[in-house]
């Protein structure tokens, strides 16, 4: 939970030297003893002549102020930087230094740094420093208990659930479907990169080589509307804070999980983590793994040197480890080798191992144009679970939208993606889809 300031907080180990004094736009307020206690010192071991500070705003309020800020020439030396969209416009209106030759950038995968390029990926202008990761928590104790083990298929999950729900004690899964974007984000673009085959499908969306019409995005809101069953019954009054609190409370077998949350039920309820389940055993598993923050450097600076001093430091393993660990739930980026310390944390991050990873769908390109792609999928999806919405015209309404204004999709032909599910007969899978270019032009 990220408080509300908006004052600047300074460090810094005093030195002979004279000191260069940096600031740190950043919308993690909860960051500042971390730097202080974890980064800085480690930071300034090998430059004691920089000194930082943060100027840190609501998240909510971070792109607008930031915004005003880098108009009006306020704006600091370093820029924590959204995903995408956000931060390429930035970039395009010379605010963002390039750093596409970086030394360390090395250190980063194509999918890692394409969060920060531009679409041709000729130019990389913030270094990727963390993600966060989707799948489901459970509750070890309950499900020992009831003699259940990990749902590694569809059909194992759901003979989880139904256990649960004939024993009566708990609530099979808790899910905040008052909130939309928990149903879209946790729910329908959880399970669904396991239907259309994780970027495969993202990126045949993108180049206009299928369309959500087709059997994949579809089957993913029909297994989404068969949760409704097992989410309780008022369903459509289940906020964020309440299934969070059923969980944490030892009330829920399941929750679906952003690993963002993991710290507000470490040490309160005995869990762990599993990826979204595959249609059958020894499939493919797929699951997100969303860049989520950046850093990049204001191209107003006139402390440039000091500030790619202190990037290219973020760009190393000992930093990647200090963040990792210190931050739990929020994974380096980063190829180097470290070892997580939080049990479910690294239960997570090994999914990379087991599992293919994707980002959400509307993630890049697909946000561009009105209707706005993540806004109807929340929409949607919501109205999927509760049931005032089939699964059908809940992706004709998103194809719809996009084939609005998207050109790859005004003429987008369906892709022949279908395939039988042996064990739910109503959700279809997807076979591999071909794609070309990631970057084709929208």
């Amino acid at each position: 939970m990220w408080k509300s300031v908006s004052a600047l907080l300074v460090w810094g180990l005093s030195t002979a030297a004279v000191s260069q004094e940096l600031v740190l736009e950043t919308w993690r307020v909860d960051d500042e003893a971390l730097w202080k206690e974890q980064f800085l010192p480690r930071f300034q071991a090998i430059h004691p002549e920089i000194t930082l500070k943060l100027h840190s705003q609501r998240s909510a309020d971070y792109d607008r102020e930031l915004a005003e800020r880098l108009a009006a020439g306020k704006a600091g030396d370093l820029i924590t930087c959204r995903p995408y969209d956000q931060s390429l416009r930035l970039f395009q209106q010379g605010h963002l230094l390039d750093l596409t030759d970086l030394p360390g950038m090395e250190n980063f995968p194509s999918f890692a740094k394409a969060a920060w390029q531009t679409d041709s990926g000729a130019q990389t202008f913030c270094l990727p420093i963390a993600s966060v990761i989707q799948g489901f928590y459970f509750n070890v104790d309950i499900f020992n208990a009831l003699g259940l083990t990990l749902p590694r298929t569809r059909a194992d999950f759901f003979a989880v659930l139904e256990k649960v729900k004939q024993d009566g004690r708990y609530l099979p899964l808790a899910l905040a479907a008052h909130d939309s974007w928990v149903v879209s984000e946790l729910g329908y673009q959880n399970i669904g990169p396991n239907y259309w085959h994780g970027e495969d499908g993202r990126l045949a969306l993108i180049n206009g080589q299928a369309r959500v019409t087709d059997a994949p995005y579809v089957a993913a809101f029909r297994e989404l509307a068969s949760w409704r069953p097992y989410i309780g019954d008022h369903p459509a009054d289940a906020t964020e804070a309440q299934a969070v609190d059923a969980f944490a409370a030892g009330k829920a077998a399941m929750i679906v999980a952003g690993s963002w949350s993991l710290a507000q039920f470490t040490g309160k309820v005995n869990f762990g983590a599993f990826p979204p389940p595959v249609a059958r055993e020894g499939d493919t598993c797929y699951f997100t793994d969303h860049t989520d923050m950046g850093i990049g450097i204001n191209a107003a600076s006139p402390n440039k040197e000091a500030a790619l001093k202190l990037v290219e430091w973020m760009a190393s393993a000992d930093f990647a480890e200090r963040f990792s660990n210190s931050v739990p739930g929020f994974f380096s980026l980063s190829n180097h080798f470290f070892e997580l310390k939080e049990p479910v944390a690294s239960t997570m991050m090994g999914w990379r191992d087991t599992c293919d990873s994707t980002l959400r769908l509307g993630a890049q390109f697909l946000t561009r144009g009105e209707p706005l792609l993540t806004t109807e999928l929340a929409e949607v999806s919501q109205s999927v679970v509760l049931g005032t919405m089939t699964p059908e015209a809940a992706a004709a309404r998103i194809q719809q939208g996009l084939a609005s204004w998207y050109l790859p999709q005004k003429t987008a032909k369906r892709a022949r993606l279908c395939e039988a599910d042996e064990h739910l007969p109503t959700l279809a899978t997807s076979t591999a889809i071909g794609t070309e270019s990631p970057f084709a032009a929208p």
